[in-house]
């Protein structure tokens, strides 16, 4: 104990220099509806998808790439977008992202055939991949005080984790009560919002250090990812004994090697190795990773359980999620407010895989006379305490202690990791499922029960998977991470009088 009489906390220095410190609150609504709306397309579209496959009249085989093209645009850019926010301003970056993403919506739901519609996908996939990580480095950078960061990130996290089980409900309502094309308008009104809030509040801060870009890093970056995106979608049609698959996953593979030795000869690299080496950092990247694959699981295989067996509308099927989205938003909230800054990720991101884990176990236990209320309720209320205990900690102690100079590219890792976890679970869990669907029916009579015995029992294997890679990942994840809590950029300074 100090022999002081007094001890005053002095606020750190770098508030009074921080020139969104005022308006913090008020930015984070704005950083809340930009990343609402990224994570709103990438399920948004999945309900108007049959609308709009009878509307322009396109076949099964290019309705796969209504999805695919925003996944490859999205995922391939990333790390180019986040670096651009750190060069260039993220006010900008995050501003010119909001306009393009409205402007390519529009395009997209006015769209006249297939052609227009892809077009319009892939671009918004550009322009999210400049939008989100500029979204999440504001953040970082707005946010320096350790309870309100962690107030800011579970909030983060938690629209991260919900936005997508909103955008199936949202969906829904769109697609049943206006037209699937409402299903692109609707980002315009995020768009103009998002965007009038950040020219208001929002300052630019070109940085100080205006290194040039590294292309040679840049090239083999965005094309690994793009292969390996692209690899991973062709996985869902295609064997994966085909060249368009493996072959394209071997050329991801040898472009990312080739990227990581630029990284580390470069002058100037796209991502530098210091923001990847760091334990917390590393273990936290790879719980986004793991928890994309499952939560991918969750929101497909299921939304096809109540969709086909309980006979749900598109509303009700996104209403079904809701209870994950609450439970899913107390967790990440508490998580990073409480206890996070007493316990550090280490305790937070395996149980909460853990218990992540329990839930998607206990949903491989639904078969053909499961109720929503007797068989998928509780299981998904307790995955969405698991997801949101591991995801909101991991998203922040992700960023936590970059250079700010790398805090864009360093949020854009994170939503890489997201977004190429996304499309490995996809693929690897449709595959997996599709498997289990052919070997149950194999060698019976095909009747209509049998069918949908098949098909309840290939969602219950991709649960199951889904579980053991969350057992799996909170096993690494206890070995990454370091014990105690995380040291707190901005903690405040005592000082004894």
């Amino acid at each position: 104990m100090p022999d002081s009489a007094t001890a005053v906390a002095v606020p750190p220095a770098h508030h009074s220099e921080n020139p969104h410190h005022a308006r913090r609150w008020a930015i984070l609504a704005v950083i809340g509806i930009a990343q609402l709306m990224v994570v709103l397309d990438a399920t948004v579209v999945n309900i108007a998808l049959p609308s709009a496959q009878h509307s322009l009249g396109f076949g099964d085989d290019a309705r796969q790439w209504v999805v695919t093209a925003y996944a490859l645009a999205f995922g391939s850019l990333l790390l180019l977008g986040g670096r651009v926010a750190d060069l260039f301003g993220r006010k900008n970056a995050l501003m010119v992202g909001l306009a393009g993403f409205a402007v390519v919506s529009a395009i997209g739901g006015a769209a006249n055939g297939i052609e227009m519609l892809l077009i319009a996908r892939a671009a918004q996939g550009v322009f999210g991949a400049l939008l989100a990580p500029a979204a999440l480095s504001l953040l970082t950078t707005t946010f320096t005080d350790p309870k309100e960061r962690g107030r800011a990130f579970g909030v983060f996290g938690a629209i991260g984790g919900g936005g997508a089980a909103l955008g199936l409900l949202l969906g829904g309502v769109l697609t049943e009560y206006l037209d699937w094309r409402w299903c692109m308008f609707v980002n315009i009104i995020f768009a103009v919002i998002a965007f009038a809030g950040a020219a208001v509040l929002l300052k630019s801060q070109p940085s100080e250090k205006r290194p040039k870009l590294d292309i040679p890093g840049t090239i083999t970056a965005s094309a690994g990812l793009f292969a390996l995106v692209y690899g991973f979608s062709n996985a869902q049609s295609d064997s994966w004994s085909s060249a368009s698959v493996w072959g394209f996953l071997a050329a991801g593979l040898v472009l990312l090697t080739a990227f990581v030795m630029i990284q580390q000869r470069a002058e100037h690299p796209l991502l530098p190795m210091r923001v990847l080496l760091d334990r917390n950092r590393g273990g936290s990247f790879l719980a986004m990773f793991l928890l994309a694959i499952g939560m991918f699981a969750i929101f497909l295989f299921l939304t096809f359980y109540v969709q086909q067996n309980l006979r749900f509308s598109p509303v009700e099927s996104g209403v079904a999620f809701l209870p994950m989205v609450a439970t899913l938003m107390i967790a990440a909230t508490s998580a990073t407010t409480i206890l996070l800054p007493r316990v550090g990720p280490r305790p937070l991101v395996p149980t909460g895989m853990v218990i992540a884990a329990a839930g998607l176990f206990w949903l491989s236990a639904i078969d053909t006379t499961s109720t929503y209320t007797g068989g998928v309720l509780l299981p998904l209320m307790v995955m969405g305490v698991g997801i949101g205990l591991a995801m909101a900690p991991a998203m922040s102690v992700a960023v936590l202690g970059v250079d700010e100079h790398d805090a864009g590219v360093a949020s854009a890792a994170v939503n890489t990791m997201q977004q190429i976890g996304g499309s490995i679970g996809t693929a690897l869990l449709s595959t997996l499922a599709a498997n289990a669907a052919t070997s149950f029916i194999e060698g019976k009579a095909p009747t209509q029960q049998l069918a949908a015995e098949a098909a309840v029992h290939s969602y219950t294997t991709a649960f199951t998977w889904a579980g053991v890679i969350f057992v799996a990942g909170a096993v690494i994840t206890g070995l990454l991470l370091k014990p105690g809590a995380p040291k707190l950029e901005g903690a405040p300074t005592v000082v004894h009088v």
